[in-house]
This record gives C-alpha cells, sequence and structure tokens, in this order.
C-alpha cells in the first residue's frame, strides 16, 4: 500500500496508463480487436508514427465515457496531459473516482447475485416451458393439418355449393331488376291513369254541379206543368184534327183523280180510233 501511495505521489506516465487501463477493463471490458487498430491505423500518413497513439487515445476516450456516466463532480476536468503528465493531485481524484464506483460496483454486484441467479434460473424455466409450449402447439398444429386434410373434399364440396348460390344470387338479382323496371313501367302507367281518372273525376264533377245548377233553375210549379201538359194536349189534339182532315182531303182528291184518269183514258182511245177513219 505503501508503495502504490508513493507511486501516486509522484505518478509515471506508463503507471498511470497501466492502473487506467485496468479499472476500465474491468468496468468495461471489452475484446481487443488488433486487426481494427491496424485497420485503423492505415487512414494515416504515417502509420508507424502512431502506433502507440492509438491505445492512448481509446483509453482517454473510455476514461472521459465513464466519468460522464459517473457525473464526476468538475473540480478537474480530464484531458491528455492526465495520462502523458499526470500530476499527483488530479490522478489522485481520477483514480479515487473509478476506484469508489469499482467498490461500489463490487458491493451491487455480490448482493444482487442471488437475484441475478434466481432471475437465470427462472430464465431457464421459462425457456423450458415455452420450449415445451412451441411441441405442444407444433403437435396442435400438426393435428389440424391433419384434419384440414380429412375435411378437404367437404370444404370443396362447400366451395362447389357456395359458388351455385352465388350464381343464383346473381340470377335472382338479375330477375329483381328486371322485376325493378316492369314495376317502374306499371307505376308510371298507374300515375297516367290515376291522371285520367282524376281528370274523368274532375269533370264528372263540373257536370254534377252543371246538372244541379240545371236543377235549381227549375220551377217545380203544379198548376205551371198542369197548364203545360193541357197545352200540349190541346196542340196534339189540334195536330191530330189537322191529320184527319189533310188525309181526307187527301183520299177525296186521289178519288177524282182516278175519275180525270179513266175519263182521259176513253177520250184517249175514241181520239185514237178517229185519226184511225
Amino acid at each position: 500500500m505503501l508503495g502504490f501511495k508513493s507511486k501516486l505521489s509522484n505518478p509515471k506516465s506508463s503507471v498511470v496508463f497501466h492502473l487506467y487501463t485496468h479499472i476500465l477493463n474491468y468496468l468495461l471490458p471489452e475484446e481487443y480487436d488488433e486487426q481494427l487498430e491496424f485497420n485503423a491505423l492505415e487512414h494515416l500518413e504515417n502509420p508507424d508514427l502512431h502506433v502507440g497513439a492509438v491505445p492512448v487515445i481509446k483509453l482517454y476516450n473510455k476514461i472521459i465515457e465513464m466519468l460522464n456516466a459517473l457525473e464526476c463532480p468538475q473540480k478537474y476536468s480530464f484531458n491528455f496531459a492526465d495520462l502523458l503528465k499526470p500530476d499527483p493531485r488530479r490522478t489522485e481524484f481520477f483514480l479515487g473516482a473509478l476506484l469508489s464506483f469499482c467498490i461500489h460496483w463490487n458491493e451491487m454486484m455480490n448482493s444482487t447475485s442471488p437475484i441475478i441467479e434466481e432471475i437465470n434460473t427462472l430464465e431457464d424455466e421459462r425457456a423450458k416451458i415455452e420450449e415445451d409450449r412451441i411441441m405442444q402447439l407444433t403437435l396442435a398444429i400438426d393435428e389440424c393439418k391433419e384434419a384440414r386434410g380429412r375435411e378437404m373434399p367437404y370444404v370443396q364440396e362447400v366451395d362447389a355449393h357456395v359458388k351455385e348460390l352465388r350464381q343464383n344470387i346473381a340470377n335472382l338479382n338479375n330477375k329483381q331488376m328486371s322485376l325493378r323496371t316492369d314495376l317502374k313501367k306499371l307505376k308510371e302507367k298507374t300515375v297516367e291513369m290515376d291522371d285520367k281518372i282524376s281528370d274523368a273525376e274532375y269533370r264528372l264533377i263540373q257536370s254534377v254541379q252543371e246538372n244541379a245548377n240545371l236543377h235549381s233553375k227549375i220551377v217545380q210549379s203544379p198548376d205551371k206543368v198542369q197548364r203545360a201538359l193541357e197545352e200540349k194536349k190541346l196542340a196534339r189534339e189540334k195536330a191530330r184534327n189537322a191529320e184527319r182532315l189533310v188525309m181526307h182531303n187527301f183520299h177525296k182528291k186521289t178519288a177524282l183523280v182516278e175519275v180525270y184518269a179513266k175519263v182521259y183514258k176513253k177520250m184517249s182511245n175514241h181520239y185514237k180510233k178517229v185519226q184511225a177513219i
């Protein structure tokens, strides 16, 4: 411990670099990829001159990342000088912060180890349950596929029946459209007939009204009717008498004409005989 404190009282760059590297590898473990560093060096003009700079830059970035994650008090600001020319107080401050977090991290991990083990056990049980469940579901799916294969003929029969029903529905729809067209025409004719009936009813009402008006103008007086009947009887009697007189004169003149005809015939015969002598 005294040796460690003496090293921190006058820290060297190599010692500080080594301490930071071990602490951060413990807190942020990651695999070392030499090929990745080699590929990064290829993009530089003189890669040989930067071989030692790449690990320093990586360590610096990891320290900055860790200190920011720890929300370290802004008493000091970590920079490259803390790696290349470390100051005792600054080095003690940054290493103390990282080591304190390491202690806290160990205590937390030790306290949570049983919980983690229990979680791992539960995770294994869950995985086993999921595996069993997947196996059960797989068997159920296989059974469903077999049942589907057995029921396929019935399904095909039902599909054929459904297609037939759909065709029947299409035919019925076409028939329905035709019936709707006929119904529309009948409705139009009905409207036309209703118009004619309404017109006839209107004219009938007018005729009834006119007839009522005519009836209202007729004077229903018995005396006048009686006188009119008597006048008609007298006129009819006069007409009959005149007819009789005319017939009598006609017969009289007819008889006279017949006499004249007989006389004319005799005189004609006598005249012919006289001319013959």
